[in-house]
Parts: structure tokens; sequence; C-alpha cells
């Protein structure tokens, strides 16, 4: 397996998942969604009624947490939250509309950037994020950042939410989706920026194909 590692990080609904799951099958990488990780942790505070707000609390939760991912026969994410797939459970609105605020917890960014850490040890892996080519992966062989405009992210979102089911007004889920950039942008913690040496590209008017032969013609010499 190629030991390098690649960093993709971007705001909400950019479609970093969906872009670094395709390179990741491409190339031949572990991909590792960790969007997916701090939804699972949200999940299960959420259903343990442990207050999003209450820092301490959100500490403990995440050193007594086991998130696993891997994949189905089918190549679809599995999110395993201690032992329980939350797979599905993870992407609703509800999950969505708090796992920004879990995310700037100090304690609980510790916890996953050292689970992440660990999995990327070996190499061979793509991960997605918002700090990872800054924070996490410092050291990655490839770095890009991934972005769109706010009305283009908000307009796939919506696309994706109806597809499976759930109703929600564009309008709302914009202005969601532009706070999350605000929480994400301003949190103390690792906040969402663009590493220095990472390579910036705008999707607005290119389709997901175009995005993957975009970031290919950087980093396919190397594999």
């Amino acid at each position: 397996m190629n030991r390098l590692n690649i960093a993709i990080d971007g705001p909400a609904g950019a479609g970093k998942s969906t872009v670094a799951k395709q390179i990741a099958v491409k190339l031949g990488l572990i991909y590792i969604d960790t969007g997916a990780m701090y939804r699972a942790l949200t999940w299960k505070a959420l259903q343990n009624k442990v207050s999003i707000t209450d820092a301490a609390a959100l500490t403990k939760l995440a050193a007594a947490t086991e998130v696993v991912l891997s994949r189905a026969l089918t190549g679809q994410l599995v999110v395993r939250c201690d032992g329980v797939d939350v797979s599905d459970a993870i992407r609703t609105p509800e999950v969505s509309s708090h796992v920004a605020e879990l995310a700037s917890c100090p304690g609980v960014r510790r916890r996953l950037v050292e689970m992440q850490q660990h999995m990327a040890a070996q190499g061979g892996v793509i991960m997605d994020g918002r700090d990872i080519g800054s924070t996490v992966l410092p050291n990655a062989a490839y770095k890009f950042f991934l972005t769109a405009s706010l009305a283009e992210r908000a307009r796939r979102r919506w696309l994706e939410l109806q597809a499976s089911g759930y109703q929600i007004e564009y309008q709302d889920l914009e202005a969601e989706i532009a706070t999350r950039d605000r929480q994400d942008s301003n949190r103390a913690v690792a906040p969402l920026q663009m590493a220095p040496d990472a390579i910036c590209i705008n999707s607005d008017g290119l389709n997901l194909e175009q995005v993957i032969d975009k970031i290919l013609s950087y980093i396919s010499a190397e594999f």
C-alpha cells in the first residue's frame, strides 16, 4: 500500500466526503470520514440527553465512546458508535443542527483527533474534515481545501436531504449552513482554516468528476 496521506478540508456542504470517497477508490486509499465521527458522538449525546453546551459532560462522554468506521460489501460507509450501527441516524437534521457546537468542545476534539491520528499512523489514508491539514495530519503529503459559494453548498445539501425524505425549507438550510460556517471558523480550538500549503479548489460550476479530476491532476503521478 502506498503510504502517502491526503487531507481534504472545507466548509459544510462543499462535497468533501463524496470527493474523498471517490478518490480513495481510484487510488486504493483508506477513506476516513472525520465528520461522521463527530456526528456519531453528537447522536450519542442526544440519545443520552447530555447537554451540547456542557463541555465537561461532553469530554467525559467522548472518553467513554468508541467510534469505528468500516465498509459494507456494497462499499457504503458503516459508522458504529459503541457497537451500534448509526450510519443513517447521524445524517438526520437534528444531528446536523447540533454537531458544530459539539465539535467546538476541546475535550471532544482531543479525543477524536487522537483516534483519527491513530487510524492514519500507517499511512495510505485520505481524510476529510475542517482541520485535517492544519491539525490532524499536518504532515500529509497533499492538502486540499475544497469550497463553494454558500448558495451552491445549500442547494447541494437541500437536494441530498430531499432525496433522503427529509423536508426542510431551502432558506432555513442556507441559514443553518451560514451559522455552521461561523461556528467552525470562530471556534477557539482547531478552527476551520486552509493550511498554508493547501491547494484551494472552488467547485462552483464544476461537477463531481471535474473536481475529482482536478485533484487527481496534482497527485496521480505519485500513485
